[in-house]
């Protein structure tokens, strides 16, 4: 089973972002809660190749608008 490790930087926001350990790849346009806050992902890039199971990802996210909530 692959494990992705992500690290998810906020953009628009002053957050310190989180890094997690996820079973599947984010995706652009998926939600996502990071402590009590929704967001969504707009980019994700791999870091680097993966080493065997583990996969390394950033991915980028911004705060949900009012009429997304």
């Amino acid at each position: 089973m692959a494990i992705y490790k992500v690290s998810y930087v906020v953009i628009g926001r002053a957050h310190p972002g989180t890094i997690v350990n996820l079973d599947h790849r984010p995706g652009a346009g998926e939600r996502v809660t990071l402590g009590d806050e929704d967001f969504i992902v707009v980019e994700v890039i791999d870091l680097m190749p993966p080493r065997g199971d583990f996969h390394f990802i950033h991915a980028t996210c911004r705060p949900l608008n009012e009429n997304e909530k």
